[in-house]
């Protein structure tokens, strides 16, 4: 049985296991954790699940950014390192091992000049340094790295298009897709559902634009089989698997997949961000409203029930004052503007093993949480530098 320990901050009384947090640490860029732990995903030198957030046996104060994949984690520190965790088969956490690590550890490329760091399922890493160079590494038979080969890679290595002006990266269960500052939209991997949007179900084994061009894309998310993106003119656009309605196009069904990007069926210009889960997929729009569609099983749709939905529709727990959202695998969570963390699905942190189909806060409280991720079964937070930002 774990061992509780409390500490009052503001009238709040806050708890977790094994892990004793000082009474600051929610003012301190602490990166917590949660969750399902095999592989020792959660990085507190256990492989013991944890219904409450722990800090990362790592410890600090400078986390700036983390990403879920199935079994591993990843994070970048605002020295501009990058640190990996979990289940280290095919080589995902780029140590030049194929080992699996309960404790964070930095890659082999090493390096202070990490900016962007996304997990890609199980099956491996991408990475952009400050510089603007693209790195990958993990799994490739299916030319999931975008190097033109099918060679595992167990170090960080750049991928086949190259350049210098890499902007953002987002890995999917399989696929991966990435943003240039030039505003163009690159895709590559597997696409047996047409996730790379390329008006094909070809794998590509180096990265291609979609079949809708344009450079004007802000931000990409992938779900386990299917693409989401906004772009500058806040129009939201989606592509790949729609078997449980993850599209939000009004149809639902594997014949109703997409080969090339099309719009949701709530359409509008004011999307601000967007992130595809296993099956689902949730947004944020510029009035802060969170929106949320496909598969609703463990109630990861926060709708109050289990039903799919294959249209956007808002959350039980409403409101116009949500900042950030993340999809996992059968969860989802997302912070409000107050600094508040909301969870709900499968187990969200709420020091039960209990799902939760409306939004509730996690056990740790606090309202000053930064970004957050979620994986397969498990979910990464971060907090506020210095104070309540």
């Amino acid at each position: 049985m774990p061992t509780f320990y409390n500490y009052i901050e503001n009238g709040l009384i806050y708890s977790f296991d094994d892990v004793f947090v000082p009474a600051d640490a929610f003012r301190q860029g602490n990166l917590f954790t949660w969750g399902n732990n095999l592989g020792g995903k959660l990085g507190d030198n256990t492989i013991i699940g944890r219904s409450t957030p722990v800090v990362t046996f790592a410890g600090g104060a400078n986390w700036k950014q983390v990403s879920c994949g199935q079994d591993h984690t990843a994070a970048i520190k605002t020295d501009g390192t990058l640190w990996t965790w979990g289940d280290g088969g095919s080589g995902k956490l780029g140590d030049n091992t194929t080992t699996s690590r309960s404790t964070p550890v930095t890659t082999f490329a090493g390096g202070t000049n990490w900016k962007q760091v996304s997990c890609v399922g199980n099956l491996g890493t991408r990475a952009i340094k400050t510089d603007g160079t693209l790195w990958v590494w993990g799994f490739n038979s299916a030319g999931h790295l975008g190097t033109n080969n099918t060679t595992q890679r167990n170090t960080p290595i750049t991928t086949f298009a190259g350049g210098t002006n890499w902007k953002q990266v987002a890995g999917g269960g399989l696929h991966t897709t990435a943003i240039k500052t030039d505003g163009t939209l690159w895709t590559w991997g597997p696409n047996n559902f047409g996730q790379l949007g390329d008006n094909t179900t070809t794998n590509r084994s180096t990265p291609v634009t979609t079949f809708a061009g344009g450079n004007n894309w802000k931000q990409v998310s992938c779900g386990y089989r299917h693409t989401t993106a906004i772009k500058t003119d806040g129009t939201l656009w989606i592509w790949g698997d729609n078997s449980s309605g993850q599209l939000g196009i009004n149809l639902a069904g594997a014949t109703n997949s997409r080969t090339t990007p099309v719009t949701t069926f709530a359409g509008g210009n004011n999307w601000k961000q967007v992130s595809g889960g296993r099956d689902h997929t949730a947004a944020i729009k510029t009035d802060a409203s969170l929106w949320i569609w496909g598969d609703g099983g463990s109630g990861r749709l926060g709708i109050n029930d289990t039903t799919n939905r294959s249209t956007p529709v808002t959350t039980f727990a409403g409101g116009n004052n949500w900042k950030q959202v993340g999809a996992g695998r059968f969860q989802t969570a997302a912070i409000k503007t107050d600094g508040t963390l909301w969870t709900w699905g499968s187990n969200g942190g709420s020091n039960d093993a209990i799902t939760r189909s409306i939004p509730v806060t996690t056990f740790a409280g606090g309202t000053n949480w930064k970004q957050v991720a979620s994986g397969n079964s498990h979910t990464a937070a971060t907090t506020y530098i210095d104070d309540y930002v």
